[in-house]
């Protein structure tokens, strides 16, 4: 299945706030319940070691997303930065009220080129495809050259299967899981349930969201492009519910 770089709702400039965050909510709720990047927790856990800092960046935090409960099971003693183009201080911040080791940078901060104050391993849950293929590369190369170790997962699968899983599956949850996502707001009851309005958005931006994701070869085409003797580049996949979990790691060799 070829890529394409369709755009997702909530990144349309005129994109209302409530749908910007039916998306993004709805996200964080089904990392916090069902824990599906648990499985990147060892591996985060062994990135940090190997670099020797005990600081997360998380680079397109958008609503927060899995790095609260993957804060959560890191412990206090590492502390995780959550940064954005555009930073979203509401969400920010009830991240920092739900672990004490996360804060929010509310600097625009663009995750192809970090500021070098904000030193420590980055990290990417299911933003990577947002970038085109010469922007994707810039956020690699902007890692390897800072000597950074960099995490990105992604969720979602470009393939038949996963926008057929995920055209059966996420009008589902978001009809069940509603009542859980917080901070509870009637708006978001009433663009559920009574105008279904929210199914529909959660899975056209996911739709979307798979016909833009790379592939493990086009990630491991990425790290060819940026191998040397001093960087060290690893891609797979873990599976998680039957689901694929696509990962890549980068890290300074030591």
């Amino acid at each position: 299945m070829k890529r394409r770089h369709f755009v997702e709702l909530h990144e349309l400039p005129w994109c209302p706030e409530v749908v910007r965050r039916l998306a993004t909510d709805y996200l964080s709720t089904v990392s916090r319940i069902f824990g599906a990047h648990r499985p990147i927790v060892p591996r985060l856990r062994e990135l940090l070691r190997d670099t020797g800092t005990n600081r997360v960046v998380d680079l397109c935090s958008g609503g927060s997303g899995p790095i609260v409960q993957i804060a959560k099971a890191l412990g206090d003693e590492v502390s995780v930065v959550l940064t954005d183009l555009y930073p979203n201080e509401t969400a920010f911040e009830r991240a920092a009220r739900s672990a004490a080791s996360v804060r929010g940078e509310l600097s625009s901060i663009d995750a192809r080129a970090i500021p070098s104050r904000l030193g420590g391993v980055r990290t990417l849950f299911d933003a990577f495809h947002h970038f085109r293929p010469d922007d994707a590369r810039r956020i690699l190369r902007d890692a390897k050259d800072r000597g950074a170790g960099i995490l990105v997962v992604e969720g979602t699968e470009r393939s038949v299967r996963g926008v057929l899983s995920l055209c059966i599956a996420a009008p589902l949850l978001v009809l069940l899981l509603t009542p859980f996502v917080r901070p509870f707001t009637w708006w978001r009851f009433v663009l559920t349930y009574l105008v279904p309005l929210a199914p529909f958005l959660v899975l056209f931006d996911g739709v979307v969201s798979c016909l833009r994701t790379y592939t493990v070869e086009e990630l491991r085409g990425f790290t060819r492009e940026l191998a040397s003797p001093e960087y060290l580049w690893d891609v797979g996949v873990d599976t998680v519910a039957g689901q694929p979990l696509t990962w890549l790691v980068g890290r300074p060799r030591t």
